[in-house]
């Protein structure tokens, strides 16, 4: 007997974890919870640095090693990202959100940006983006300031799509490290609706982060099919922003 088509789509989702196909804050008020900034690493008279060529943005990237097995190099994009973040809102901040998550272009477009990884977590059913770009500061930080109302502005909707119907979403502040000059982060989750033959609505929950480092920004989605592994976004933050300085630490030497 042929399984109803929502169990069809709730088994997909939990069953298939990638697709082979790819291409793809005022002064700290709360360091507990990552929210705010420290004082900036460049201000009025400080010359800007100049941007990151692609090769220095690349060496400023994570990579499966720095977050230890099962992550391994994406072998494409995550099922969940047609199914779940193609979405639409009638609540315009919060369908900015969903499309930004969905193009993964929280720093704009991604053609302007020097260096992208994606890693996979087929254990957990997760994928992870992070993107390094130089940008300037206050563009960044006015993004900074929009992530931050949005869990007053987007705290529950709801959502449409195509594949998986109509879906609950949550957005709550996300815990990040005091790493940078600025930094916000956002917990999405994304939950279907219980099945008619009783099965549990199949649930995405999805950090995305920005950190500000002078002149340089990274930019991280982290997303699993029911629980995110624990502390990779801050892993991953912690030691991005290392990296990336210590990259800029040796443009400076070389210039």
């Amino acid at each position: 007997m042929p399984l109803p088509p929502a169990r069809l789509l709730a088994a997909a989702l939990a069953a298939a974890a990638l697709l082979t196909v790819s291409g793809c804050l005022s002064r700290e008020p709360d360091r507990a919870n990552g929210t705010g900034t420290d004082a900036p690493s460049t201000g009025p008279g400080s010359a800007a640095a100049p941007a990151l060529t692609a090769a220095q943005a690349q060496s400023a990237l994570i990579t499966e090693t720095d977050l230890g097995g099962p992550w391994t190099p994406t072998e494409g994009t995550a099922t969940w990202r047609d199914g779940l973040l193609k979405a639409t809102t009638n609540v315009p901040d919060c369908q900015r959100l969903l499309d930004v998550l969905y193009s993964d272009e929280l720093l704009g477009d991604q053609s302007t940006t020097p260096a992208v990884v994606a890693l996979d977590d087929g254990d957990d059913q997760a994928q992870l983006r992070y993107q390094v770009a130089t940008r300037h500061p206050a563009d960044v930080d006015r993004t900074l300031a929009w992530m931050r109302t949005l869990p007053q502005r987007c705290e529950q909707f709801t959502a449409a799509t195509t594949a998986a119907g109509l879906q609950y979403v949550q957005v709550t502040n996300a815990e990040l490290p005091v790493v940078g000059d600025a930094r916000q982060g956002l917990r999405v989750t994304l939950t279907g609706q219980t099945t008619n033959d009783g099965y549990d609505p199949v649930t995405l929950t999805l950090d995305v982060a920005a950190v500000r480092v002078g002149d340089d920004t990274i930019a991280l989605t982290n997303g699993a099919l029911g629980t995110e592994p624990s502390d990779v976004t801050r892993q991953a933050l912690e030691v991005g922003v290392q990296r990336l300085t210590q990259v800029r630490r040796q443009t400076r030497v070389q210039a």
